[in-house]
C-alpha cells in the first residue's frame, strides 16, 4: 500500500516545544485507511469534546491539520476512508474519526472495554466520550494474537495492517504494523514511548536526537501503567534495529519532519 505522513493536529504544552499528532493515510485496495485520526473538526468547532486535557496539551485550532482536510486535499471524497485504526482511544487520536462517520473504527478488546464497554473512574475522566456520541461502527480485536514477525505476536486487522498489543500507556494500547509497497515495515507506536531518544540515539535521516526529560516525564505521568514502558521502549529499539523497519511514535515532531519531508 501506498502511505503518507501527516500531521492532524499540533499541541502546546507549557514549556516545552509543539508536538504533532502523527497519523498514516493508507491507500488501500479497498479505500483509504488512517492509523489513528489526531484532532478534527469537530474538536475545533467545540474544543469541549477534546475533555480536560485540552487544557495540558492547549491544542492549536486549525481544519486545515484535519484529516478530513488533508484527504479532501488530495483529492479524496470522505467517504473513501472506510477504516480507522487507532492505536489507543485518547482524545489526539481518536478525534478526527467523527469527520468519516462511515468508517469502521478498530481498537483494541481491552481498550473498547475500558473506554466504551465498562469504564471505570479513571477511564471516565482520561476518555472523552463526546467523540464517539456520533454513533460509528466499532470492530474490536482480541487477545495477544498469533506468532507475527520479529519473535512478537500480532492480530491481524486488515491485509497488510497488523496490531502488535503494547499496554502500558493505555490498558489496550497497541502498536500498529503496515506493510509498505516495495517491502518495508512502518511500526506506528503510538504512545507507547514520547522522547523518540527512549528507543533511537538518531532519526530516520541520521540525525542526532537529543534527550527532551519534560517529554519523558510526561509520558510517565499519562501512564496507566508505567511498570510497562521500559519493555516497550526496548522492543521499539528491536524493531526499529531491524532491517527495513521504521518506528515513530505519535507525537515526536523530529521524527515526523523526517518522514514527512
Amino acid at each position: 500500500m501506498r502511505v503518507h505522513h501527516l500531521n492532524c493536529g499540533t499541541m502546546n504544552p507549557p514549556t516545552m516545544s509543539p508536538i504533532v499528532c502523527h497519523v498514516l493515510l493508507c491507500e488501500t485496495d479497498d479505500g483509504l485507511v488512517l492509523v489513528d485520526s489526531g484532532l478534527g473538526r469537530h474538536d475545533f468547532a467545540d474544543p469541549k469534546r477534546m475533555g480536560p486535557g485540552r487544557f495540558l496539551t492547549r491544542p492549536a485550532r486549525k481544519d486545515s491539520e484535519a484529516a478530513a482536510a488533508q484527504v479532501e486535499a488530495r483529492g479524496h471524497q470522505l467517504t473513501d476512508v472506510t477504516h480507522i485504526v487507532l492505536t489507543h482511544m485518547d482524545f489526539d487520536h481518536i478525534g478526527g474519526a467523527a469527520d468519516f462517520p462511515d468508517a469502521t473504527i478498530h481498537t483494541t478488546a481491552d481498550e473498547f472495554d475500558w473506554a466504551v464497554a465498562n469504564p471505570d473512574f479513571a477511564s471516565r475522566q482520561r476518555y472523552s466520550q463526546k467523540q464517539w456520541a456520533y454513533g460509528p461502527k466499532f470492530e474490536t480485536h482480541d487477545g495477544p494474537g498469533d506468532d507475527w514477525k520479529y519473535g512478537l505476536t500480532g492480530i491481524a486487522v486488515l491485509p497488510g495492517i497488523t496490531y502488535v498489543p503494547m499496554p502500558g500507556h493505555t490498558k489496550g494500547h497497541a502498536a500498529v504494523a503496515v506493510e509498505q509497497d516495495g517491502g518495508g515495515v512502518l511500526i506506528h507506536a503510538g504512545d507507547a514511548v514520547f522522547d523518540a531518544s527512549s528507543y533511537t540515539p538518531t532519526s530516520p535521516s541520521g540525525t542526532q536526537l537529543k534527550k527532551i526529560g519534560k517529554f519523558r516525564a510526561f509520558e510517565k505521568v499519562m501512564a496507566q501503567d508505567g511498570k510497562k514502558l521500559a519493555g516497550n521502549h526496548a522492543t521499539l529499539s528491536r524493531l526499529n534495529g531491524e532491517d527495513g523497519v521504521t518506528v515513530f511514535n505519535a507525537h515526536d515532531k523530529r521524527i515526523y519532519d523526517d518522514l514527512a519531508g
